[in-house]
């Protein structure tokens, strides 16, 4: 694999990881096929496993909580691509807030998982989320 193939790779994954914070952040739950395969696994103490994108998107829809609003900003990514096939991490701490307001909630967390490449671009498979704090103000 070329230099700039591989460049090209992990900048694509980034930007798989900014999107799937957005998609979070906006409920965007209708434009989950471009940041999650169809065969998705997602491990999370909250969720349990859900497989499949609609399990995945019927539970994010689920644990919306009316007038409370998040923002994830993502860090410390790390990706080792594989020919079409990535592990990719990174850091992540979410506020939780209601408009105009300090947040209420905020926890930091730690994704792991496994990207592959489709013809319509990287897309997750595996995700696991891990919490590491959380902080009530």
């Amino acid at each position: 694999m070329s230099t700039d193939t591989l460049i090209a790779d992990r900048l694509e994954i980034a930007d798989l990881f900014a999107r799937f914070a957005r998609l979070l952040d906006e409920k965007r739950w209708d434009e989950a096929d471009t940041v999650f395969s169809d065969d998705v696994a997602v491990h999370s103490p909250r969720g349990g496993e859900l497989r499949g994108i609609d399990k995945v998107v019927g539970f994010m829809r689920q644990g919306e909580v009316d007038g409370q609003h998040t923002q994830h900003t993502t860090s410390d990514l790390l990706v080792d691509v594989d020919g079409d096939r990535a592990a990719a991490s990174a850091n992540s701490v979410v506020f939780y807030y209601r408009d105009g307001q300090a947040p209420h909630f905020t926890g930091g967390l730690r994704m792991t998982g496994t990207t592959v490449r489709t013809p319509a671009g990287w897309r997750l498979r595996e995700v696991r989320i891990t919490p590491a704090w959380t902080r009530e103000s």
